[in-house]
C-alpha cells in the first residue's frame, strides 16, 4: 500500500474513510489515526496498525455538539454547555453512549469519548464523510504523538491509505477528557485545556439566586425552600468565621491593615473591633478586605459544586449587594419585614433584649436599600406559610422568565 499525502482534496480522503481505509489526520493538538466509528472493521484496523490494547477505548471525532444526541444517552445540560464553550477545541467528553456506537470503540464498557477537533481540513472530512472518526493519535502505542505529516508517515507510510496534510500541531499536547457519564464529574486526562476553565464554564452556567436582607427578615426560611429545590447554599456569614479558622491570607491581609489583631493565626475580635466600631473609614477598609476575599472563596466554591453535577446554587449575604457578589447572581431576592417583626424574632432567637436587637437593625441596611438595589423583593408580613409561598411562586416566574 502507498500512503497518499492529501493537501486539500478532501472529497477523496472522505472516500476513503467510506470504503474502510485510515487517513491520518490534523487537529489542534496532535495528529490522529482515523478510521469509519461506525465500522469495526475499520476500527480493528486502528488498533492493529497502532498497537493499541484493545481494552482502550477510542474516542469518536464529530462535527458539532448534535452529535451528542446523536451517538449518546441521558446527555446532562453541562455536556452540552461545555460542548458549546470549548467545541472545536481539546475537550474530550465522556458520555453514556448508545447501543449504536460499535463495542470495539467502547471496547466493551458503555460510554463513549466524543471529540470536535478545531482544526477546518478535519472538520470537513467528518462533514464529508457523514459519519464520526474513531482517531487515536497518529502514532504506535507508546511513542510520541506526531504533531506534523512527516511524523506521521516515518511511523506509518504504507501501513494507511492516506495522511492529511494539515500543517504544523498548534498546541502539541492531547486534549483534556472529561468524565460526564455521571456526577461528580471527573477529569480522566489533563491535557491542553485546563481544569480551572472547565470547572469555571461549568459555574458560569449555574443559576445562582442571591439572597439578602437584614438579621431577622426570614431569609432562613427562604433558603431552607432553596435547599429543598436541590440548591447548594452559601452562608456568607458562616463562611466568613469559617475562613478566619485557615485562610491564612485574609488573616494577614487583616492584620497588615490593622496591626496586632492577629496573633499566632489568631484574630483578635476585641481588638479588632477597637479599630473598626467607631470609625467608618476603618470599617470601609476591613469590608474591602473580607468582600475581595470571601467572593474568591465562594467563586471557589461554585465551581467544585459545579464540577459535582450541580445546577442550582444560592449565596445568602446581608452585604451581598456592597460585596459585588451581586453579580455572580442570575437574580437578587431581598427579605424585607418590618422592624417590629424584626426586633421580636431576633429576641427570640438569639435570647437578647430589645435595645441589642435595635442596634443590631440600626446597625444594618434599611429595607429602601434592598427594595432600591434587588430584582425581587419579598415582604414576610404574615405567617411562615405564606413566605414559603411567595417565594416559590417568584421562583416559578424567575425559572420560567430563563
Amino acid at each position: 500500500m502507498k500512503t497518499q499525502l492529501i493537501k486539500d482534496d478532501i472529497a477523496a480522503a472522505a472516500k476513503l474513510i467510506k470504503t474502510g481505509e485510515l487517513v491520518a489526520v490534523p487537529t489542534e493538538t496532535v495528529y490522529g489515526l482515523a478510521g469509519n466509528g461506525m465500522s469495526e472493521a475499520a476500527v480493528e484496523k486502528i488498533y492493529e496498525v497502532k498497537g493499541r490494547p484493545a481494552i482502550k477505548p477510542l474516542a469518536l471525532m464529530v462535527h458539532d455538539p448534535s452529535a451528542m444526541k446523536k451517538y449518546c444517552e441521558d446527555v446532562p445540560p453541562q455536556a452540552l454547555s461545555l460542548a458549546k464553550r470549548f467545541w472545536p477545541g481539546p475537550l474530550s467528553i465522556v458520555l453514556k453512549a448508545k447501543q449504536s456506537v460499535p463495542e470495539i470503540v467502547r471496547a466493551g464498557g458503555k460510554t463513549v469519548s466524543l471529540r470536535c477537533p478545531d482544526h477546518p481540513l478535519t472538520l470537513e472530512l467528518i462533514k464529508r464523510a457523514g459519519l464520526p472518526l474513531a482517531a487515536p493519535s497518529a502514532n504506535p502505542s507508546g511513542k510520541e504523538s506526531p504533531k506534523n505529516a512527516e511524523s506521521v508517515l516515518n511511523y506509518f507510510d504504507g501501513k494507511i491509505a492516506a495522511v492529511i496534510d494539515g500543517g504544523e500541531c498548534g498546541i502539541g499536547t492531547e486534549s483534556t477528557i472529561i468524565d460526564m457519564s455521571a456526577a461528580p464529574y471527573k477529569i480522566l486526562r489533563r491535557g491542553a485545556l485546563s481544569e480551572e476553565s472547565i470547572a469555571q464554564a461549568l459555574s458560569d452556567e449555574l443559576t445562582v439566586f442571591g439572597i439578602t436582607g437584614g438579621t431577622g427578615c426570614g431569609k432562613t426560611t427562604v433558603l431552607g425552600e432553596l435547599k429543598k429545590l436541590g440548591a447548594y447554599v452559601i452562608d456568607c456569614d458562616e463562611l466568613y468565621h469559617e475562613m478566619l479558622s485557615y485562610d491564612e491570607a485574609l488573616l494577614s491581609d487583616i492584620n497588615r491593615c490593622f496591626p496586632g489583631t492577629v496573633n499566632d493565626g489568631v484574630l483578635d475580635r476585641k481588638h479588632l473591633g477597637a479599630y473598626v466600631f467607631s470609625n467608618a473609614e476603618a470599617l470601609e477598609d476591613l469590608n474591602a478586605i473580607t468582600h475581595r476575599h470571601i467572593q474568591a472563596e465562594v467563586d471557589k466554591r461554585l465551581r467544585a459544586c459545579a464540577m459535582r453535577g450541580v445546577r442550582l446554587a444560592a449565596i445568602d449575604a446581608i452585604a451581598l449587594i456592597e460585596s459585588g457578589l451581586s453579580d455572580r447572581c442570575k437574580t437578587v431576592i431581598g427579605v424585607t419585614a418590618d422592624t417590629t417583626v424584626r426586633m421580636n424574632r431576633i429576641m427570640k432567637r438569639d435570647g437578647i433584649d430589645a435595645q441589642y436587637a435595635m442596634m443590631r437593625i440600626n446597625a444594618q441596611q434599611p429595607n429602601a436599600y434592598f427594595e432600591q438595589h434587588c430584582d425581587h423583593i419579598i415582604k414576610n408580613d404574615g405567617t411562615e406559610a405564606e413566605l414559603i409561598e411567595k417565594f416559590r411562586n417568584l421562583y416559578k416566574e424567575v425559572i420560567k422568565n430563563g
